[in-house]
């Protein structure tokens, strides 16, 4: 006889704690399935080791920027120790995650997950039936569809590298090429970017990536745009990279080359014919309660969802919306306005709210302020060369429609401009704000 239970979560992150917790709360039986160990991306394989990676990049940076300007001597990244420090945080999470489950009274499976019927799913030949379903299996990169595939590496190995190659190559120019890059480079190895597009980080504003496209040149790191990767060849001495830029055919040699072309929804092993699911154009076709369209038992969240943007605090926010409509019927629509996003290069840039050109499709009327200004006190006491913004404000109500930062503490002042969009906050309400001083908080009545 299969298992029952009231919900069966498919994944272990995030969106999978979150709404686990709550349908848990509620009294209902609960049981979460995992082929990977519990926590998902964002705490093992993502986010929070990536953060930790970067802590030992930006001490490197702080120290060369401060030499001559009262710092002396010297720094580098002990790759093996900068590792070993990331594992401090990822090494008991699994564990950590297990026991939250056993106190709440959580069964947790470790096992592949696939539907079998439109309510029930197997797990290493287990039979799980379930009144409900969420899936919250999170993404994976997308494939890329050329000649010696196998041979590309993951973020998640990159993550995992014991040693940091001499040469690494990463395709693609979103967010993990432009963070891994930095940190490769700070690290002391050869970074290429090999990007399809016109430029790196298409998901930000184009003038301040300009801008910090001046740090990938001062670190060395080889960014070809408009540049598509063809096929991988291994060879005795590591690996070439097969590529087309303008019609000339280009070879680059790399000891590792990464994954950085974007990342789908984790769906291919669910079998969700076999559930009743649909897709549309590769995603789960849900309804504004993020339910699916031809399966009322089942829900999504999070990446796996592919509602919206594909960042944590999305899964958790979707997490919410989907527990609240199990558990009280279709009430709560996800709600994605002045969610921001950050890539965490050194310096950062981010973004929350509307881009200018998007603003201008919208026919919106708006004032747009920028200015590079690394003539401000922020930047200055760094001895930093990268800071600058972007604001838009709409021209009848104040409210604010966008900003764009890069630089220093732009990954915590972004924060403030997303608290404005939310909540309705306008430009004279920011300015009338008394932010301490001096932080970097303290320049936001300066940009808009």
């Amino acid at each position: 006889m299969p298992d029952t239970y009231d919900l069966v979560v498919l994944g272990s992150g995030t969106a999978a704690q979150v709404a686990s917790s709550r349908a848990r709360a509620a009294a209902w039986t609960v049981a979460v399935v995992d082929h990977r160990p519990f926590g998902g991306t964002c705490a093992l394989r993502g986010c929070d080791p990536k953060k930790m990676l970067v802590s030992g990049e930006e001490a490197v940076d702080a120290v060369r920027r401060m030499r001559g300007h009262g710092v002396e001597g010297d720094v580098r990244i002990a790759w093996p120790d900068l590792m070993a420090f990331k594992r401090s945080f990822t090494g008991p999470v699994p564990e950590k995650q297990e026991q939250r489950y056993r106190e709440q009274g959580i069964d947790a499976f470790h096992g592949l997950a696939r539907f079998t019927g439109p309510d029930t799913v197997t797990v290493d030949g287990r039979e799980l039936k379930a009144h409900h379903v969420l899936i919250a299996t999170g993404a994976r990169p997308v494939p890329l569809g050329i000649t010696g595939e196998e041979h590309v590496a993951t973020s998640d190995d990159f993550l995992e590298l014991e040693v940091l190659p001499a040469r690494v190559v990463f395709i693609g120019g979103g967010y993990i090429a432009a963070e891994f890059s930095h940190l490769a480079a700070r690290a002391g190895a050869k970074a290429t970017v090999l990007q399809r597009g016109a430029r790196m980080l298409p998901g930000f504003d184009p003038d301040l990536v300009g801008w910090l496209m001046e740090r990938f040149d001062d670190l060395g790191i080889d960014v070809r745009t408009s540049t598509t990767v063809q096929r991988v060849e291994a060879t005795d001495r590591g690996y070439l990279v097969h590529a087309v830029a303008g019609g000339r055919e280009q070879t680059v040699a790399a000891d590792l080359i990464v994954h950085s072309a974007g990342r789908v929804p984790d769906l291919e092993a669910l079998d969700l014919v076999a559930g009743g699911i649909v897709l549309e154009g590769g995603r789960l076709k849900l309804n504004e309660f993020l339910q699916s369209v031809s399966n009322p038992r089942v829900y999504a969240a999070g990446d796996a969802a592919g509602s919206g943007p594909p960042l944590t605090p999305v899964s958790s926010h979707d997490a919410k919306v989907a527990a609240a409509n199990l558990i009280k019927g279709n009430h709560a629509k996800p709600d994605y306005r002045g969610v921001p996003s950050v890539a965490f290069t050194v310096p950062p840039i981010t973004t929350v709210g509307l881009g200018e050109a998007e603003a201008r499709e919208r026919g919106l009327k708006f004032r747009v302020k920028s200015e590079k200004v690394p003539q401000w006190f922020t930047a200055r006491r760094l001895a930093e060369r990268i800071y600058g913004f972007k604001t838009l404000v709409e021209e009848d109500t104040g409210h604010i429609l966008g900003a764009h930062l890069v630089g220093p503490h732009a990954d915590e002042v972004i924060n403030l401009f997303g608290l404005a969009i939310r909540h309705g906050l306008t430009a004279a309400d920011l300015k009338e704000t008394m932010f301490a001083y001096p932080t970097g908080a303290s320049d936001i009545g300066y940009m808009i």
